[in-house]
């Protein structure tokens, strides 16, 4: 199902005229519901990098969702490091001179008011210049702007009913007929689940 396709698909449901903006907001909505609900591994993506001497920061991907996995590369071994809490890092390490192999990693910063301020810390602080390597969940680009997207093209139920649901919402629609969509939604959102929890992988 293409953007075309399934903000028609919106309108004959719902038996309304949107605007454009509209449309585009119900469908955003869905698709971030969806992507923050399921992880996908088809909406993987793997990138490298460079751990410098004494940073203990690394640059998070600006399209990041969430971590699969971070490794450094030490000697062609990989070393696979533990999520852990910003305080954890900071309790085990409190020495910002410490430095050593890094184990651990948390997410640090927010993209509240600066999408560039979401970093990795690393624990401890790297002693030498290590490779690094993660494999994160994405944002894709959404269908709004693309026009297709994967979630459009490989399971179309919980696009539609997600969008549907917040264009009811909307309209401030009969409590009987959010309940219909809601309940549509929660059974295409788990049989989406099913595909990227099992199915896909």
């Amino acid at each position: 199902m293409n953007y075309v396709e399934l903000t028609a698909a919106i309108e004959d449901y719902t038996e309304n005229t949107f605007t454009s903006a509209e449309l585009a907001t119900f469908v955003q909505n869905a698709e971030q519901r969806v992507y923050n609900a399921i992880q996908f591994a088809a909406l993987r993506k793997n990138v490298t990098g460079v751990c410098t001497a004494s940073n203990k920061y690394l640059a998070c991907p600006s399209d990041f969702l969430s971590v699969y996995s971070m490794a450094v590369i030490s000697n062609g071994e990989y070393f696979y490091l533990l999520d852990k809490d910003v305080n954890f890092i900071r309790q085990a390490y409190p020495d910002p001179n410490a430095k050593g192999l890094p184990r651990y990693y948390a997410l640090f910063g927010s993209r509240l008011n600066d999408p560039n301020e979401l970093t990795f810390i690393l624990g401890p602080s790297p002693d030498a210049s290590y490779g690094a390597e993660l494999h994160y969940f994405y944002y894709p680009e959404s269908i709004v702007t693309a026009g297709t997207s994967w979630l459009g093209d490989n399971y179309d139920p919980v696009l539609l009913y997600g969008a549907l649901r917040e264009a009811y919402i909307y309209m401030r629609g009969e409590p009987d007929m959010i309940q219909n969509i809601e309940a549509k939604y929660q059974e295409a959102i788990m049989q989406a689940k099913r595909l990227g929890d099992g199915l896909e992988r």
